[in-house]
């Protein structure tokens, strides 16, 4: 897995250049979560959920002729949670940051929301969501400590059986890259096995951050019968990977790729026809990248696995909502 070293939070914010920002509403039951970059940054798209709710992705193509972007924009909301990524960019233009057309500027901003309409909280705002704003305020709050949890993008999200939430994860490459993840845990299934609190990702837990339990003696077989919620409409889990590495679009692209494994790894069923799981990736160029296969295959690996710690430390830090009937958190179940 690498050295241990450097891995200062533990989190995405670990890759030099990248700020995380968290705005959400108590009442509403929902939130969006920023991901801003200090510099424009290299960025790509891998897409594997059948039903995503996306902002500005078809730039993130390797074919397409925009290559960085300024900030990623998650949310919940549904498709209203588009809005987010107008509050970031709104932001983002204050600090006069985007692409550059001559006197113009269009900062780049990318975004994907996961399904909360119904997990309680008001949503009744009138004419126009509040997601706008909650962009605009995480942006404005971005830094290098954020909560994990019930906070930001994650504040409504769920699981099959426990309340899903947001989190993060790092780890160092043996060339001395950092490589962070960040997720809103959203899923139609599960992302422990079974009724029990051993998480799928247990073999990939570093030094307890998601309770340490490992794995069962045996695991259940009813763990393998797979259970989704009673609408699997209800879903999604949208991540960021990055790292610190000089990449081309086309290898943050295959980053991207490689980095998918780890929501199999974490999250049992994944990429079911209506999940709109996407994994967004990016590269701040801070150093060189050895040789571009051997080296590119460790950081997709790494990707992978750290993306699949965040999926489980978003549940472990969970808390359940304040609302009727609301799931229960994994601390609530098992943190005796």
């Amino acid at each position: 897995m690498g050295k241990r070293i450097s891995r200062v939070r533990n989190l995405l914010t670990d890759v030099e250049g990248v700020l995380v920002g968290h705005a959400h509403d108590p009442r509403l039951g929902s939130g969006a979560t920023a991901i801003v970059f200090d510099k424009p940054a290299v960025a790509s798209i891998d897409v594997r959920g059948g039903g995503p709710g996306t902002h500005e992705t078809d730039l993130l193509d390797p074919a397409m002729t925009v290559e960085q972007i300024d900030a990623i924009a998650l949310s919940g909301g549904s498709a209203f949670g588009l809005e987010a990524a107008s509050g970031i960019q709104a932001w983002m233009r204050e600090h006069g940051r985007g692409f550059a057309i001559r006197e113009a500027r269009i900062p780049i901003v990318p975004g994907a929301v996961l399904f909360d309409l119904l997990a309680g909280g008001d949503k009744n705002w009138g004419r126009y969501s509040p997601y706008r704003d909650l962009g605009y305020t995480a942006a404005a709050a971005a830094a290098k400590d954020f909560a994990l949890g019930s906070v930001g993008a994650g504040l409504g999200a769920t699981t099959v059986n426990l309340k899903g939430g947001l989190g993060s994860a790092s780890a160092v490459a043996s060339g001395g890259h950092i490589v962070g993840a960040l997720a809103a845990v959203n899923p139609t299934g599960s992302v422990v096995a079974g009724d029990g609190p051993w998480f799928w990702a247990a073999p990939l837990e570093l030094d307890g951050e998601f309770g340490g339990l490992g794995w069962p003696s045996q695991l259940p077989p009813a763990a393998l019968v797979p259970r989704t919620k009673a609408s699997a409409l209800e879903s999604t889990t949208p991540a960021v990977v990055a790292t610190d590495a000089a990449l081309s679009k086309a290898q943050v692209w295959r980053l991207a790729v490689m980095a998918q494994t780890g929501m199999a790894r974490a999250i049992y069923p994944v990429h079911t026809p209506l999940d709109g799981d996407v994994v967004f990736a990016v590269a701040t160029g801070r150093k060189p990248l050895g040789d571009p296969f051997i080296a590119m295959a460790e950081l997709g690996a790494i990707a992978a696995n750290t993306l699949a710690r965040a999926i489980a430390r978003a549940v472990f830090e969970a808390t359940p909502l304040p609302f009727p009937g609301a799931l229960p958190s994994w601390r609530q179940k098992f943190g005796k």
